[in-house]
């Protein structure tokens, strides 16, 4: 996340999480109008609410609510490896489409094998798909902050701004720039 963020956290038990279908992995969703309000009116109820009563049905509603709304595709979950964090955590601070898996592998001094077996593991995807969505977050907050998409494009690696448009729309169905404008616009 970049620039000002409000953050509210909802605990859902698992036996909720696994009655509206919610993953067992960390996920990044959509926020509708409506799931904020609930989200801003549940951290004001005390911890142990009256499931019967509003609190609970609010509850119920805003477990209900998180459950319909869309998973974004924009998601860099670091690993609980602490080897594979670090690592991760440098190309967080320096992102580049090309770097490979090798290179990483031997940065935490293990097998292409063994580091792409525990990165899936640890992450939910492959490392081409988490450096993916690394640029593209990068590439986001830099477009946000008014750089040219060639730069962008160039600085993380693309052999062209091309190159980058389609992997942009590809990820997130809209051009850099119409993703800019549709973001500018809300």
């Amino acid at each position: 996340m970049s620039g000002p963020v409000t953050m509210l956290n909802a605990f859902v038990s698992p036996d909720e999480a696994e009655a509206v279908q919610l993953p067992g992995h960390c996920c990044v969703y959509g926020v509708s109008a409506l799931l904020e309000q609930l989200l801003e009116e549940a951290v004001e109820l005390p911890a142990m609410y009256d499931v019967d009563g509003r609190a609970g049905k609010l509850m119920d509603l805003l477990v209900a609510e998180i459950a319909s709304m869309p998973r974004l595709s924009l998601h860099a979950p670091l690993p609980g490896d602490s080897r594979l964090a670090r690592a991760c955590q440098r190309l967080f601070e320096a992102p580049s489409i090309s770097i490979g898996l090798d290179v990483m592998a031997a940065e935490v001094g293990m097998s292409r094998r063994t580091f792409t077996r525990l990165f899936r593991v640890q992450t939910g995807v492959s490392f081409a798909e988490w450096r993916q969505q690394v640029c593209l977050l990068t590439a986001i907050e830099r477009l946000s902050g008014g750089q040219p998409v060639t730069r962008v494009a160039l600085d993380l690696g693309y052999a062209s701004p091309s190159a980058f448009s389609s992997a942009f729309r590809r990820v997130l169905g809209e051009t850099p720039s119409r993703y800019m404008e549709a973001r500018r616009a809300e």
